[in-house]
């Protein structure tokens, strides 16, 4: 489709986030056009989904969409040290929501959801770049499209749902680096894994290795695997820097990837550096910025398109009200809020390095309640209240973490 030159609204990137936007204004009525730097399908990290994202997917009416794709379904996260092992299950949790979720190939599912909301009529331009951004009188978007041929849109308001490209952070000098140490992630997808019959087969598996480093499995419904290891850069001192090698040497290092061992590359392994990051705000007079494009933690808790659907719901209906006329408190509304349920998952990340969570994970002697709160945590139910982890993540983790030790 050619992009109009103007609408009500401007979504920047069209991953799950942007899609998700898109989908809930044209749901309202408004007029809504999509740029995306990159063609689809495209290549991203981030495949194991939480449950939390089933609400979401449904609320923008994408959820059939993606059931349709048959992804293997995930109930459940499987915790690894050695001999140790520590099994979530999201039937078994504090907080009312799904008991299941999906891992998926993202290539596909994100595809699957942009073809689903363009489909309905919403303009999606792919290859197309914002260059230049000017909010004097209105939002006017210069995009520059695959030739280099430059067009100036007009909108009513813009969301910038552009991931790691996070395009107005750029353009508008709101990026702000992590307060996280330096950590860096290699990984591959794998052709050959050997998967064990059973609860265990379809589940996210974590498996913490003796390097400080820690290592994810996430098996796919098309027959492949992805492999992963993040951590702090000293944890990859015992691993050899060029990627295959350090996938292969950290297989051979751990009994816990024995189904692995006989495994080929399907994709070239690659390396992923200072992927942590955030911004000075998230809104301003005209946008809002919702996914990656805000702020990215960790991919332990596999919280980024969890929070990335969550803050494109929560701008979304916040700008359908403010188009509609209302007075909306973006700070209250929006970037409180949505600082709520990051703060909860950065938490955990943080006691995830230092030691505390993994020594509550691998307490056998851990009260059967206190699992339940944290499996909501891990199922991305991270605005419930009620829940004292997460109403008090930090005071909450440590106090359980003491008695642990």
């Amino acid at each position: 489709m050619s992009l109009p030159s103007s609408c009500d609204v401007l979504v920047i990137g069209a991953g799950p986030a942007g899609s998700s936007s898109a989908a809930l204004l044209h749901q309202a009525g408004y007029s809504v056009a999509v740029v995306e730097k990159q063609q689809f399908p495209r290549f991203v990290i981030g495949e194991s989904l939480l449950p939390r994202v089933m609400d979401l997917l449904g609320e923008a009416g994408l959820l059939e969409a993606a059931t349709a794709r048959n992804f293997i379904v995930k109930r459940g996260a499987l915790f690894l040290r050695n001999e140790e092992r520590c099994d979530f299950s999201f039937a078994d949790q504090f907080t009312p929501g799904w008991d299941h979720t999906w891992q998926v190939p993202r290539a596909d599912f994100d595809k699957t959801l942009a073809d689903a909301v363009e489909a309905r009529g919403v303009p999606f331009a792919y290859g197309h770049e914002v260059v230049a951004v000017d909010f004097a009188g209105g939002p006017k978007l210069t995009v520059a499209d695959p030739e280099g041929k430059e067009q100036t849109l007009r909108s009513r308001f813009v969301i910038d749902a552009s991931g790691y490209g996070r395009v107005l952070p750029r353009l508008l000098d709101l990026d702000l680096p992590s307060k996280f140490p330096p950590r860096k992630a290699v990984f591959a997808h794998l052709r050959g894994d050997r998967r064990k019959p059973g609860p265990d087969e379809n589940r996210i598996w974590i498996v913490c290795l003796a390097s400080g480093a820690w290592a994810w499995i996430i098996p796919f419904s098309n027959g492949l695997t992805s492999f992963g290891i993040v951590g702090p850069l000293d944890a990859f001192r015992a691993f050899p820097e060029d990627p295959a090698e350090c996938l292969r040497a950290a297989i051979a290092s751990d009994d816990n990837f024995e189904r692995l061992r006989h495994t080929e590359f399907a994709l070239e392994p690659r390396t992923l550096g200072g992927y942590a990051c955030s911004v000075k705000r998230l809104h301003g007079p005209g946008f809002a910025l919702v996914g990656n494009a805000t702020e990215f933690l960790d991919p332990v808790f596999s919280s980024g398109v969890t929070l990335a659907l969550e803050s494109a719901n929560r701008a979304s209906r916040a700008a359908i009200r403010q188009l509609g006329g209302e007075v909306v408190d973006w700070e209250q509304e929006y970037a409180a809020y949505m600082r709520r349920g990051i703060d909860v998952f950065r938490a955990y990340v943080s006691g995830w390095y230092d030691g505390s969570v993994p020594r509550l994970f691998f307490n056998p002697q851990a009260a059967a309640p206190v699992k339940r709160m944290i499996c909501s945590v891990l199922a991305g139910y991270v605005w419930d209240v009620e829940n004292p982890f997460v109403r008090e993540p930090e005071r909450k983790l440590a106090q359980v973490a003491r008695l642990a030790g």
